[in-house]
């Protein structure tokens, strides 16, 4: 299966999972599934695939959003929607009428999405391009693919005349070790990173069309654990103490040493669960954070005070075995396994306000805010003309702005992102407060190349 058929398959999943949430009032989620497929399906062979999830959603909405009728005949099976289309393009006086999903070469013309730039002739099967769109080709943080994904997303662009295609790594290793040859842009997750690049390819303009603050995802019981150790604090929007936490960690206490633990009492030290700091901003974040509270409450700087941090801090990382190069692998496991592997679980929030919006969470799990936290800002660099575009759009299109607060990021509408967590009881922090500042980029390549090495 090549990247686009497998990009097109994951978009109509996405999007077939937020029908099903949208019109759960109104329809069962098998019969919500079978009319996108049949919207789908009636693209089979369709030439031209950028648009298709987004016309094939505005289809089955039509379709959904149809009144019931009293002679509607009873539904045909999912496996054969052409038996319900009569062969004839005007049914018999005596046949019943009811709506159907109009599938490729009903004999009907329907145009669909003006914005998008693409007529569809159902009678003749053609397809004509009121303008060419300008490919824009990038590499971002793998936390940011479920947006450039979403159908409304693809379609708010291509309205602005662009097609993005991307590629996703850790945004260190977008940094440091990829060769950006043939790229418009690269969209890394922290200011940092987007630094070097800008630094490396002599680069003078970035763009910060969203941040997220990082986060913890854990589990209710093992939230209410360390509230008995004085790690959590049940405020009305929960808190991690990243100074105590440490301290559980520099003096060796396992989770079966924890007083009164019968939650999860298992031979393991008490780590957060992290992304490969080699290669991973939401390590390097993590790294920020720690060293400013080993290093007294201050940002790390100078070669003395890196010396002083890093036997404190390898450990965070060591001792933790196998860890992902993206922040999506550790949250993919948080979400599907449950808390046996890893019950604390170092996140961007926008990974768990996207997930709770897409129906992923299940009862009993938690967002928590490290105390002090970091704010990671998603910078754009562009390389050219089209990048450069891209940057200004999704910094100041309204569209665009909303869409990604969507996704759990925040953007300049902050409405729309508390709006989101709150339609999913999701307790976020309004006022970000408790934050620190990241160490230099020199400083914290230091600090990595120092835990990097204690990996042997």
């Amino acid at each position: 299966m090549s990247v686009d058929n497998l990009r097109e398959e994951q978009a109509i999943r996405r999007t077939t999972d937020h029908l099903v949430q949208v019109f759960a009032d109104t329809h069962s989620a098998e019969h919500v599934e079978r009319v996108m497929q049949a919207a789908y399906r009636g693209f089979d062979g369709f030439p031209v695939r950028d648009f298709v999830p987004v016309l094939a959603e505005r289809l089955a909405r039509s379709e959904l959003n149809a009144p019931p009728q009293a002679d509607t005949a009873a539904e045909a099976p999912a496996e054969s929607p052409a038996a319900e289309t009569p062969s004839a393009g005007t049914p018999s006086a005596g046949t019943p009428r009811r709506k159907l999903l109009l599938p490729i070469g009903a004999g009907a013309a329907v145009a669909v999405l003006a914005t998008v730039l693409v007529v569809v002739n159902l009678g003749q099967e053609e397809t004509t391009s009121a303008a060419p769109l300008t490919t824009v080709r990038g590499v971002i943080g793998s936390e940011k693919q479920a947006f450039f994904e979403d159908p409304q997303v693809v379609e708010a662009l291509a309205a602005h005349g662009l097609k993005v295609e991307i590629q996703t790594a850790g945004s260190r290793q977008i940094a440091t070790s990829m060769d950006l040859t043939g790229y418009d842009f690269a969209f890394p997750s922290s200011a940092p990173a987007a630094e070097y690049i800008q630094r490396s390819r002599k680069v003078s303009t970035k763009y910060t069309p969203f941040s997220s603050p990082m986060a913890i995802a854990t589990f209710q019981p093992i939230a209410d654990l360390l509230t008995k150790a004085n790690v959590v604090k049940q405020t009305p929007v929960p808190t991690f103490d990243v100074s105590r936490h440490l301290d559980l960690v520099t003096s060796g206490q396992k989770w079966d040493q924890l007083k009164g633990n019968s939650t999860y009492p298992v031979d393991k030290n008490i780590l957060i669960s992290t992304t490969d700091p080699r290669t991973s901003n939401s390590a390097a974040m993590y790294l920020a954070i720690t060293s400013y509270v080993a290093n007294g409450g201050k940002v790390v700087h100078g070669a003395a005070a890196e010396r002083a941090v890093l036997p404190l801090l390898t450990p965070l990382f060591t001792g933790q075995g196998y860890t992902d190069n993206t922040s999506e692998g550790p949250f993919e496991e948080y979400l599907t396994v449950g808390m046996g592997p890893s019950p604390l679980v170092w996140i961007y929030e926008a990974q768990f306000v996207d997930a709770a919006a897409r129906g992923q969470l299940k009862p009993g799990m938690v967002l928590l805010y490290p105390s002090p936290t970091v704010l990671s800002k998603h910078t754009l660099v562009p390389f050219g003309p089209s990048g450069d575009r891209l940057g200004r759009l999704l910094s100041t299109d309204l569209r665009l702005q909303r869409l990604a607060a969507g996704h759990g990021f925040r953007s300049g509408d902050a409405g729309r992102f508390a709006e989101v967590a709150a339609q999913h009881d999701v307790r976020v922090a309004a006022d970000l407060i408790d934050v620190v500042d990241i160490p230099s980029y020199d400083t914290l390549e230091h600090l990595l190349d120092g835990v990097a090495k204690a990996y042997g």
